[in-house]
């Protein structure tokens, strides 16, 4: 783990201690259950700009007025957004340190999402393998699933990436130390 010292005033000095940095292949362990700590409300610009941005034109995402006279009576939040959003709730406990996603598998969407639901999600570790091509990495394989507020399920997946093993990550590069400034007579000094 690395330690620096932070000073904040020549007369006071604190240690700086790493953030999360991941898991690596070693730490996963098939039966382990995350339960991700972030969850997301879905706001109707979420949803009309995802549509716009991947030029999805079924106005059941988009058009309210269209959306009203469907079964559901609102929009209904794009699917493949649902698939980003909670891919991407994961990452801080599954992939930080993936060198990549080999696939999604087996998506399933149980129940409608719309906007103005909260959406939080948990990953299932079902398999891990090593890889027989590269001797860096190791294969892990999940079971994601999304949920709302109220505990209704809007998608499940299966997850296959490749992580790195522990001592071969890529070394992030170095994040700069701030400039120390003083505050003299109501004065920002350098």
């Amino acid at each position: 783990m690395f330690f620096a010292t932070f000073v904040v005033n020549p007369e006071i000095r604190m240690p700086l201690k790493e953030g999360w940095t991941g898991r690596v292949y070693e730490d996963f362990e098939v039966g382990d259950i995350y339960q991700h700590p972030l969850g997301r409300t879905v706001l109707p610009v979420d949803n009309s700009w995802f549509t716009l941005l991947t030029q999805n034109t079924n106005p059941i995402h988009f058009d309210r007025h269209y959306a009203a006279q469907t079964e559901f009576g609102q929009p209904l939040v794009d699917s493949t957004f649902t698939l980003a959003l909670v891919t991407g709730q994961s990452v801080i406990d599954l992939s930080i340190n993936v060198m990549a996603n080999l696939g999604w598998d087996e998506v399933r969407l149980p129940n409608p999402l719309f906007e103005g639901e909260t959406v939080y999600s948990r990953s299932e570790v079902l398999e891990k393998r090593e890889s027989k091509s590269r001797p860096n990495v190791g294969i892990v394989k999940v079971k994601t699933t999304g949920f709302t507020e109220t505990g209704k399920i809007v998608i499940e997946f299966l997850r296959t990436f490749m992580v790195y093993k522990r001592g071969h990550v890529p070394v992030r590069g170095k994040i700069p130390e701030p400039e120390v400034e003083k505050l003299k007579s109501g004065k920002v000094e350098k």
